[in-house]
């Protein structure tokens, strides 16, 4: 029994897959043949173009995100980080305070 390895493909394949398919005289089912891939992969990999249009494809897991999305994100993490240290100084002025007395 062998193991197959999952195949992973780069967005700039995958794009140029899905331009090929836009060409006049070129169907999904020829340039799946050409590239050696299953033709539902490359439908699907169209739809996602279709859906996300320049954000398709962010690869290995990461999601799609507009340019918004990446600062409020960014954002978000600098203010988490400013809570903790607040608090972390808070208990610290806490425990000197009560040492001094």
């Amino acid at each position: 029994m062998s193991v197959q390895q999952r195949r992973k493909y780069d967005p700039d394949f995958k794009r140029n897959a899905v331009q090929l398919t836009e060409e006049p005289g070129r169907t999904v089912a020829s340039v799946a043949e050409n590239l050696g891939i299953a033709k539902d992969l490359l439908y699907g990999w169209r739809r996602a173009q279709r859906v996300n249009k320049e954000l398709a494809f962010p690869g290995n897991g990461r999601e799609a995100l507009t340019s918004q999305q990446q600062k409020i994100r960014e954002l978000e993490k600098r203010l988490k980080n400013a809570e903790m240290e607040r608090d972390i100084l808070k208990k610290a002025m806490a425990i000197f305070s009560r040492a001094s007395k």
